[in-house]
């Protein structure tokens, strides 16, 4: 018998950062897992010791008119060279079938739709990193798709392997088939997280989808067109981003004391590898070999956790290492 318990500290980082009471679509997303047992208590605490790959959902944005739409269908499609899919493996092929698939949509708005800025669609992408399976996302897309919006909102999604990253792009029409419009939540994006990596996981894909302070990240990720215009910048092809600019700024007048809410962060992340720790020397000591084998995996994940560092101390370290290095050139050349 296993002498696992989550503790009590990681337990709380395993929480999502959101009431999840909140989520507009939770009884859709339950749907996917009715009928299957229960998975072992430790299971998903294997899963984060061993840094199995972590799934991205992210809605990249809405379709406001017929041609918006028209023109993100096309790009999906790359001009009708790939095919769309819907529900119940339909299918739909060339520019003219998508087209049409655009107009319908806008028509079906135009007729119910009450504000003149409620957006036609809403645009998701479904990720994992390189080395997965194409194949497997899509099929996890597909059921990603239907339990979520399959007897509810249309859809159509497409499969994207021109990259390291195979990845899905999914588009919802806004408007449901019950007059409802599709307006997720924070807590609804990590539902479909956790949906997306079940669906996974039920095709033999190892993925998880745990909060960041959970795997020791303390900085969101950026945002994408602020990574472009900063990479951009990099490439000396255009001018510093003003977010560059302000981070800069504040941490080149790093305070004397860190922030209130830096404080709170340092002690969450100290709370949480404390807790491992712990449990990580109780499971070693365990007569199961099994609970042995996550008590080191235990000890290795919390040995390897990034340091704690925000994104001001990050680039106020740069900053004097930059400072350091133009003042020992100055003193070698006098």
């Amino acid at each position: 018998m296993t002498d696992f318990r989550v503790p009590s500290g990681f337990e709380e980082a395993l929480r999502p950062p959101v009431r999840m009471r909140r989520a507009r679509l939770a009884h859709a997303v339950l749907r996917v897992t009715r009928g299957k047992g229960s998975e072992p208590a430790n299971a998903r605490l294997q899963r984060v010791a061993r840094r199995v790959p972590e799934v991205m959902v992210k809605i990249t944005g809405r379709t406001r008119d017929g041609g918006h739409l028209q023109r993100h269908l096309d790009y999906i499609t790359r001009n009708g060279k790939l095919v769309l899919e819907g529900p119940d493996g339909e299918r739909l092929s060339g520019p003219a079938e998508v087209r049409a698939l655009a107009e319908d949509w806008r028509a079906e708005l135009d007729v119910l739709a009450s504000r003149k800025d409620t957006p036609v669609s809403l645009s998701i992408v479904l990720s994992m990193p390189a080395g997965v399976d194409p194949g497997r996302v899509h099929d996890a897309s597909r059921a990603f798709a239907d339990a979520l919006f399959g007897d509810r909102h249309p859809y159509v999604f497409a499969l994207h392997t021109d990259d390291r990253h195979p990845h899905v792009h999914l588009t919802v029409r806004a408007l449901g088939r019950d007059g409802e419009r599709l307006n997720p939540r924070k807590a609804d994006l990590q539902l479909w997280r956790e949906t997306f990596a079940a669906a996974l996981r039920d095709r033999g894909v190892e993925a998880e989808a745990t909060p960041r302070r959970a795997r020791g990240v303390v900085r969101k990720s950026e945002r994408t067109p602020v990574r472009k215009l900063r990479e951009r910048f990099e490439r000396g092809e255009g001018a510093m981003p003003e977010t560059l600019k302000g981070a800069l700024k504040d941490a080149a007048r790093s305070p004397a004391e860190a922030a209130p809410w830096e404080v709170r962060l340092r002690q969450r992340q100290a709370q949480i590898r404390k807790a491992l720790v712990v449990e990580a020397l109780r499971l070693q000591a365990s007569k199961t070999d099994a609970d042995r084998t996550l008590g080191r995996d235990l000890e290795v994940f919390v040995r390897t956790l990034p340091p704690v560092a925000t994104r001001r101390e990050i680039l106020a370290r740069a900053l004097g290492e930059d400072q350091g290095r133009k003042e020992r050139g100055r003193a070698r050349t006098r």
